[in-house]
């Protein structure tokens, strides 16, 4: 099973180009859609999710349980597949997750109620929430909420789930149950994962694409893309008075503040002076690929 997506392009009616002629193959497995805020992963999403029409362009969910579907004009067919965690994600806070659960999948056509009992309980153990399924959604964590909004997006054993931007906001050990779980399902479904979070794309995907002002830059084995850049990326660490001198005379792709000195990367063919060579990584993909830099402190 994989989807094949094609020429796809959507401009809104306020004149934002969202995304232009993108392409991209996703196999079954994880893979990650990694960009900045903005890029237009989101409406890649929700066009995948059959929530909004496309421009131009064509998607096909080929070797579904349903054979072949065209994802933008058989939508009814598309949704019996799908699991959507959407990056704005709300509950009803006055409502148990177990209440809750056993709603939505009534919605998705499980009539059965000794059926739907069973699935809420299978679909609670598998997300850690048995011991609060009687608790309201409204007290609820961050965390909690997400691993409720996977729950709601498995029913109905779908073949192609999408999450959007799913652990932003998690703390270490929230996004630490979240990238099992994520893997755990991705060994037999299409999961599409959009972020603009590097190390959840290190951590889950087997292959990748990068998306920025609508286009793709980048696509391919998160491996293989780091092997590209290899050789290529030098370190030095400076005062921060000197980066513009820098930022002139080198392709600076990242800057990052570490006990008071700014340590920065550039992107070269052959090493600079004064610099010492750095491995590359897939963070170092990104940013020699993104216009822009990251901004982070450590101590």
């Amino acid at each position: 099973m994989q989807l094949t997506i094609r020429n796809l392009s959507k401009t809104y009616a306020n004149g934002v180009r969202a995304l232009h002629n993108v392409s991209l193959t996703i196999p079954q497995g994880m893979f990650g859609l990694l960009g900045p805020n903005g890029a237009g992963k989101s409406s890649l999403m929700r066009t995948i999710a059959t929530l909004q029409e496309a421009g131009s362009g064509d998607i096909q969910l080929e070797d579904s349980p349903q054979g072949t579907l065209d994802v933008l004009r058989q939508k009814a067919e598309v949704r019996k597949l799908l699991g959507y965690l959407p990056q704005e994600f709300g509950v009803y806070p006055k409502i148990s997750a177990e209440t809750m659960l056993d709603h939505i999948a009534g919605l998705k056509g499980i009539a059965n109620r000794s059926e739907r009992k069973e699935l809420v309980a299978a679909l609670l153990d598998k997300v850690n929430l048995t011991h609060a399924k009687k608790k309201n959604l409204g007290t609820y964590s961050g965390g909690m909420k997400q691993r409720f909004g996977i729950a709601q997006a498995l029913i109905g054993n779908p073949s192609l789930i999408i999450v959007d931007e799913p652990t932003a906001g998690l703390d270490p050990a929230e996004r630490n149950r979240f990238h099992n779980l994520l893997a755990e399902i991705g060994e037999n479904t299409i999961v599409i994962l959009s972020t603009h979070i590097v190390e959840d794309v290190t951590n889950l995907c087997s292959s990748m694409a990068i998306i920025n002002k609508g286009e793709v830059i980048a696509k391919g084995h998160p491996a293989d893309l780091i092997a590209d850049i290899q050789g290529k990326i030098w370190q030095k660490s400076i005062h921060k008075s000197e980066l513009e001198d820098y930022r002139a005379e080198h392709r600076v792709i990242s800057t990052q503040l570490k006990a008071g000195k700014t340590q920065i990367h550039v992107y070269n063919d052959l090493q600079p002076t004064g610099f010492e060579a750095v491995e590359a990584d897939l963070e170092d993909v990104y940013f020699a690929h993104i216009t822009g830099e990251k901004e982070a402190v450590a101590a």
